[in-house]
């Protein structure tokens, strides 16, 4: 069977005309209005089905096969969001809008699922549908379970599915696939302490809020090194202290404001940790004659590979980039994905594609972060791979 990185090629240089203009316009989550409309007139263009309006913005294209004798489909799925911050490259593709910046690569994303789409559709060497996700509001906007529950899978009833997301850590040519957990589950916390306000010289006559926080700092970290197991993975991190007191250097505040986020693999631990939060911030500040609220927003589950669809996407991975180059046990990382929603919904897996360093050697959420466009046919090429070794022509 040919490799169709190779029939990408012939069109990398349109698709990276496609991927730079996205990124100098990028758009948040919901607001996807303009990069909606580019993945729609493109599809469209080249006679695919197209739908519109699943999660405001999102896109989903539908391209048969030359046989539909199996009656199956596989769902492929791009995120199109940008980030809310500053981006500090200077290249010609900048982002034109203060504030906005591709800076996790969704650009390239949604360009390598459009180059995906575009040879399936020319060369159609498959039995069954494919649909094609084009999902807004990835970055903390929860667009993936949106889509779910607005009866994506419903209308498009995928057997499987699965995701790219490129990786800075991977040299240009490889990939990273694996059973089970990829992802973390990416809760946040927000804890009050109240105290007694009052002469920083007379600490004696108040309730120091602060001494209570740094305690519950410090507390919450047991919660990882006394209460999980060894073998099992959290993070704790406050992130932010906020005082009820600014700029003053003798005042004790009346209160203290953490934010901070938890981290989890496993949904019994995710539990567990919950109530660990609560009962030591209460506690410790309790003891210490102050009071502790805490509001703890869920976010995202844990993004979880099926094990059959993770070993198909390594096999994929083998024939399309050779198997030396699929790593079948990288370690997980503790950042989110709301993907987790659709695996929730159907079994699948994400799928790390190596990127190298790019332009400016840096990780993703970096403020000089770029695509790196040479990668546009690996990954457009290893969708469309998916597709014909699920959907074989008989």
């Amino acid at each position: 069977m040919a490799n169709p990185v190779d029939a990408v090629r012939k069109y990398h240089q349109d698709f990276i005309g496609i991927r730079r203009d996205i990124h100098a316009h990028p758009e948040l989550a919901f607001e996807e209005s303009r990069t909606a409309q580019i993945v729609a007139d493109r599809l469209s263009g080249w006679g695919i089905e197209v739908h519109r309006g699943l999660a405001k913005t999102g896109v989903v294209g539908v391209v048969n096969g030359r046989q539909s004798g199996s009656r199956r489909a596989i769902g492929l799925r791009a995120d199109m969001d940008c980030l809310p911050m500053h981006e500090n490259n200077s290249f010609a593709h900048k982002s034109q809008h203060a504030g906005r910046m591709h800076a996790c690569g969704h650009d390239g994303h949604t360009t390598m699922l459009l180059a995906a789409a575009r040879y399936l559709q020319e060369t159609r060497n498959f039995d069954g549908t494919a649909y094609l996700i084009f999902q807004p509001a990835e970055e903390g906007g929860g667009g993936g379970d949106l889509m779910v529950r607005e009866g994506l899978f419903d209308r498009f009833p995928a057997n499987e599915v699965y995701a790219l997301h490129n990786w800075p850590g991977l040299p240009p040519g490889k990939m990273a696939v694996r059973p089970g957990p990829v992802m973390a589950a990416t809760d946040e916390i927000q804890i009050e302490i109240r105290g007694k306000g009052g002469h920083a010289a007379m600490p004696h006559l108040t309730a120091d809020p602060v001494v209570a926080a740094a305690q519950v700092i410090s507390a919450l970290q047991t919660i990882a090194s006394r209460n999980v197991s060894a073998l099992d993975s959290i993070v704790v991190s406050i992130c932010s202290m906020q005082t009820s007191q600014l700029g003053a250097f003798n005042v004790i505040p009346d209160g203290v404001k953490l934010i901070g986020t938890v981290r989890t693999f496993r949904a019994e631990t995710r539990v567990l940790a919950e109530r660990r939060v609560k009962e030591i911030a209460t506690q410790v500040a309790g003891a210490l004659e102050c009071t502790a609220t805490l509001n703890y927003r869920r976010g995202y589950p844990a993004t979880v590979n099926t094990e059959r669809e993770a070993e198909f996407a390594a096999s994929v991975g083998e024939r399309v980039f050779g198997a030396v180059n699929v790593v079948r046990d990288a370690d997980p990382t503790m950042g989110g994905e709301d993907f987790s929603y659709m695996l929730l919904a159907r079994p699948g897996a994400y799928v790390f594609l190596g990127q190298g360093g790019g332009p400016n050697g840096c990780f993703l959420h970096n403020p000089g972060y770029d695509f790196n466009d040479d990668v546009i046919p690996f990954g457009a090429g290893y969708l469309a791979a998916l597709v014909e070794d699920a959907l074989p022509l008989r």
